[in-house]
């Protein structure tokens, strides 16, 4: 079982925890537990995952959506990450987050659940080749955005959801035998893909 630390702030003993307990070390570690700006609010073990779909990405005009803004700091982490040439944006539905606009990416205030939103967004983007959902985490706006944004994604696009735990706790929707767990929905999806 994955647990979340806490580790006061000291990026030496996440970055520690990355090397000894995942074997992870490199530009992504660094970047992470290294940060003193905005906090980036992050479960650290998820770098290397992270690592491991967007590296190809880094110094590429990759077009990615971030759901879920918070602080700024995963906005200032990509963009470190992924580099200038990066089309980086975040929404949220905090209009808070709107002063963030322009410092590492653009921010866009409205709901992930928004199809016309959503729609402005990738428009504006010029098109979408990565989604992380970090956003609200409630079952109905998952399947929501999967739904609206999924078809918008490119041909070898990635689509990476985060926090899915929530897919099993009624107080986001979910449940385990519930249809509206993400899981239940997603294998009907590949059934559907694949029972011919």
């Amino acid at each position: 079982m994955i647990q979340k630390f806490r580790f006061s702030g000291d990026g030496r003993a996440v970055a520690e925890d990355l090397r000894t307990k995942f074997g992870f070390e490199g530009d992504l570690a660094r970047i992470y537990a290294g940060n003193t700006g905005p906090v980036a609010h992050k479960w650290h073990h998820y770098l290397p995952i992270y690592d491991r779909y967007f590296a190809a990405r880094r110094g590429t005009p990759v077009r990615f959506l971030e759901i879920g803004v918070s602080k700024g700091g995963s906005l200032k982490m990509w963009r470190e990450y992924l580099g200038p040439e990066a089309v980086i944006f975040g929404i949220d539905i905090e209009p808070a987050c709107a002063d963030l606009n322009g410092h590492h990416a653009q921010v866009r205030i409205g709901s992930q659940a928004d199809p016309d939103f959503l729609a402005g967004v990738v428009d504006e983007m010029g098109g979408i080749d990565v989604v992380l959902d970090d956003g609200s985490h409630q079952m109905d706006h998952v399947h929501e955005t999967l739904r609206i944004l999924f078809p918008r994604l490119v041909s070898g696009g990635t689509y990476m959801i985060e926090d899915l735990h929530t897919a099993y706790a009624r107080s986001f929707g979910g449940g385990f035998s519930r249809d509206m767990n993400f899981f239940n929905e997603i294998r009907r999806m590949v059934d559907d893909m694949h029972h011919w």
